[in-house]
């Protein structure tokens, strides 16, 4: 829908200059001679932004300003003024006005505030929208997981198909992303949920405890073993086993776990006798486990017997206004656990949140609200309670600015930045990549090795 706009003034000549102005870029306009006239109109009418003068007959616009941002705070108001100095600045600031431009203005610099009002209302609306959804009645859900975006939408289809089956998964995805939460999504929404969810990880287990702690051991069998250990995989017997960083086992203990999942049989340390188990088995990397395989540090037949099924969960940046979705549901679980009455977003704050580029992914993204929320002296979270490093964040964009044309670039030279682009925003993870790009996997191969991209990790 174009954007609806109610312009202020009492001279005539300035309502049809801007009107003239605005209408060129699809916008809709409508004019009131006064300040009175305008809050009639706000009553009578829709707007999405409001501009007006300050000098006016009856009511001045700061005080037409103050009324809109008592009464209509989700317009935003632009102060025009032939006096801009700081004390007509900081009267615009106190009135509640999103911005102000001076006069005489350069029409590009008023419809510059314009676009920068047309998004701020964009957020707010957002954010206003976001406010009264609770996480099931969200679009696009899967168990406890969130998003409404279409590679998470796609992610929940996937997830949906293959809950029930026996398969071995294997669960790929940068640090932070939440491969655990998917693993126990799965397992809830299986014909396992009533048995137990037992989690490894395997990165924080020494190597000595690892084989005892996975397959249990029997009494005497080492120094302190002074009972049987059934291991994790008996407890998991009936549900499943979710193995954590799992590229971080070592070989020896990767052979291991091998004959467990050929045989589905355990033999505990110090024992003879193997003992049947069923446990549903789920693993998690953020290493690309190809790569693992061709410098011998996994096993390759490992690898293929846990990656029967591969799910690849997607970085927060690639998800879109999903950030904005997760911001509000950690801030209502925050603002409910200290009893605080913290409700909102506020729209540039929401700006910043899209705009970061989120290395942490979605545990970062909820430690920055358990911060904000234990931060905020108001009812919403504002910019200053971001980390310096948000606050500071400088968008990256991919730009083609050129005038010489001996300057341009070959096709091939273009296509070759992209793709390296590509691959850098999805940390080298080609499969994703390959689907940003509209690509298979083995077109995205082929042109790495024809445009002699360097595949960054």
């Amino acid at each position: 829908m174009s954007t609806r706009i109610l312009i202020v003034d009492d001279e005539p000549n300035m309502q049809q200059l801007i009107d003239d102005a605005l209408s060129m870029h699809d916008m809709v306009t409508t004019t009131a001679g006064s300040a009175l006239e305008a809050i009639q109109k706000i009553r009578e009418q829709s707007f999405d932004i409001v501009l007006t003068d300050i000098r006016m007959p009856e009511m001045s616009g700061l005080e037409l300003c103050q009324k809109i941002h008592d009464n209509r705070p989700d317009i935003p108001v632009i102060v025009m003024t032939a006096f801009g100095n700081l004390d007509t600045a900081v009267e615009t600031i106190r009135a509640g006005a999103f911005d102000f431009v001076t006069k005489p203005f350069e029409m590009d610099l008023l419809l510059a505030a314009v676009k920068r009002a047309e998004q701020y209302r964009r957020l707010s609306q957002q954010v206003k929208m976001l406010r009264y959804q609770t996480a099931d009645q969200r679009a696009g859900s899967f168990g406890p997981l969130i998003g409404q975006s279409e590679v998470m939408q796609e992610l929940f289809e996937l997830l949906a198909r293959i809950s029930d089956t026996q398969s071995t998964i294997l669960i790929s995805g940068e640090s932070g992303t939440g491969k655990e939460l998917v693993a126990r999504s799965i397992h809830e929404n299986s014909n396992r949920s009533d048995e137990k969810f037992v989690v490894v990880n395997c990165a924080a287990l020494p190597e000595s405890l690892l084989e005892s702690e996975l397959f249990g051991h029997t009494k005497g069998a080492f120094t302190g073993a002074e009972t049987d250990k059934p291991g994790l995989f008996r407890r998991a017997d009936g549900g499943t086993i979710f193995l954590d960083e799992i590229g971080e086992m070592p070989m020896e203990m990767q052979s291991k776990l091998l004959r467990v999942l050929e045989e589905s049989r355990v033999t505990p340390v110090g024992g003879n006798t193997e003992i049947e188990v069923n446990a549903r088995v789920i693993s998690a990397t953020n290493r690309d486990l190809t790569v693992e395989v061709e410098n011998k540090k996994f096993r390759r037949d490992l690898y293929f017997r846990l990656n029967v099924i591969p799910v690849e969960v997607p970085p927060l940046r690639l998800r879109g206004t999903d950030i904005l979705i997760l911001a509000q549901h950690f801030l209502e679980h925050f603002a409910r656990q200290i009893d605080r009455p913290i409700k909102a977003i506020a729209p540039a704050t929401a700006k910043l949140l899209v705009e970061y580029r989120w290395p942490g992914n979605v545990r970062e993204l909820r430690n920055v609200i358990e911060r904000a929320v234990a931060l905020t002296d108001l009812d919403q979270i504002s910019v200053d309670d971001l980390p310096a490093n948000i606050r500071e964040h400088q968008p990256e964009k991919f730009v083609l600015n050129v005038e010489d044309p001996s300057q341009l670039l070959p096709m091939s030279e273009i296509e070759r930045q992209y793709i390296q682009k590509v691959l850098e925003s999805t940390g080298g993870n080609k499969t994703l990549a390959a689907k940003l790009l509209g690509f298979d996997r083995t077109t995205l191969y082929r042109k790495i090795d024809q445009l002699r991209i360097e595949v960054k990790k």
